[in-house]
């Protein structure tokens, strides 16, 4: 097995698929390793790593649910007597945040202090939100991570931070200088860490060794433009050694920095020419199909589209400076879509020449366009099998062409909901 740094060598090099061996978003590296002097690295679904500041042990994020006993016992392998001082929270995702409890556990037990964990003020608001939105998380998630287990709800109780900040804080713990600082980006929460005695740059899930994640379809406002200008700061720091939110380390100065400075230049050319577009007036539609994505960035093996898409950045750049109007004037204040979907069904004949054209579709390869018939068609008939029927093949064809995660789990989550006769398993319609 190799060891950490060659692997990641090995991604860098584009030597490995990252599509599905690779991807970023997936399970964890079988053990955890020291890539660095007191630095040990632990991959879950995210990355957590605990740093040995020589006056106890800080964690630079803690996992997820499932992460928590794995990433203790790894831990208490690597330094069986040294307690945790503190914790880092990059941001309020369910990956990142609970590995802090069997920690909190041992210190009651050989009556330590408690570890102190630090995170941005709007930490508590995501909590919050989380609480109020159970249902809503639970079906978002099933539906982007394929998620085919009846007994999976969202998360409910979560760990909040014992010191906040708004735009900066700096901890001292021994001999280490843990330097928090705060950029919009993926979430308005985020938090990145730079400790300048020993040049490491933690950056959250502001860099994911993929397309960064602007865009989710599913989830709340991202920041495209400021997130490219915090990773610039940080491209400006000279770290040597860089521990992505998600995938591999990434290890000296120059690849540090071009990892940065490339994602900032992807980000600010999709932003830029949205804003452009948007500032002639044109429509959503028009924007989505006219932006161009620079072929050079996203083939670099550190930004290919393999979890979120591009396009779904568009979208999020739109959401932020324009509201969620498309400037369709037919879109303002719509037709129930079960409605029209009923009134383009009969003008086209009925139901089996809606089929038969979309099918027509299929086999000519425009699975786009395959997917705007068949879905109406299945609106419009609900309890048709056979639309149905072709409504799983369409979906399922289409999902196996995507590189994103993303897209690929939310179109194959709707070829399994025609298996079953529905449009959604989420959300029961």
């Amino acid at each position: 097995m190799p060891t950490v740094r060659e692997y990641a060598d090995r991604i860098w090099n584009g030597e490995v698929d990252t599509v599905r061996e690779a991807h970023p978003i997936a399970g964890m590296w079988l053990t955890a390793e020291e890539i660095a002097d007191g630095v040990l690295y632990y991959k879950g679904i995210a990355s957590s790593n605990t740093v040995d500041t020589g006056d106890g042990l800080v964690m630079l994020d803690t996992g997820s649910v499932q992460d928590t006993q794995p990433l203790f016992e790894q831990v208490r392998k690597w330094r069986p007597d040294s307690r945790l001082a503190g914790a880092v929270f990059s941001h309020h995702h369910v990956d990142h945040i609970y590995g802090v409890g069997p920690f909190e556990k041992e210190a009651e037990e050989k009556r330590w202090a408690r570890p102190v964990v630090y995170g941005h003020e709007k930490l508590r608001w995501h909590f919050d939100r989380y609480k109020r939105t159970l249902g809503w998380n639970t079906a978002i998630n099933v539906r982007q991570f394929a998620i085919h287990a009846p007994q999976f709800r969202w998360q409910e109780n979560y760990r909040y931070a014992d010191v906040t900040y708004t735009d900066a804080l700096t901890v001292r713990q021994g001999g280490l200088t843990l330097e928090l600082r705060h950029t919009r980006g993926e979430t308005d929460d985020a938090t990145w860490t730079w400790i300048p005695e020993k040049k490491l740059l933690a950056p959250g899930d502001l860099f994911i060794f993929a397309t960064p994640n602007a865009g989710n379809p599913q989830k709340v406002q991202r920041y495209v433009g400021e997130w490219a200008a915090g990773l610039r700061q940080m491209a400006a720091l000279g770290a040597e050694l860089m521990l992505p939110g998600h995938g591999f380390p990434i290890f000296g100065t120059d690849r540090v920095k071009a990892a940065l400075t490339d994602t900032a230049e992807l980000l600010e050319s999709i932003e830029g020419q949205v804003l452009a577009l948007m500032n002639t007036g044109a429509s959503l539609d028009t924007v989505l199909h006219a932006v161009e994505f620079p072929a050079h960035l996203l083939e670099k093996p550190y930004l290919r589209p393999v979890y979120d898409h591009p396009q779904f950045l568009v979208r999020n750049v739109w959401r932020l400076y324009g509201g969620w109007y498309d400037n369709e004037p037919d879109n303002l204040l719509p037709a129930p879509r079960l409605q029209q979907a009923r009134e383009w069904v009969n003008l086209a004949g009925g139901l089996e020449k809606v089929m038969d054209r979309a099918a027509a579709l299929k086999a000519e390869g425009d699975l786009r366009m395959a997917c705007h018939l068949v879905e109406y068609a299945v609106i419009a008939e609900p309890d048709s099998k056979a639309a149905h029927n072709l409504r799983a093949e369409i979906y399922a064809a289409r999902s196996a062409l995507e590189i994103s995660s993303m897209s690929r789990n939310i179109l194959n989550h709707a070829a399994l909901a025609s298996g079953q006769g529905k449009r959604d398993l989420a959300g029961n319609w």
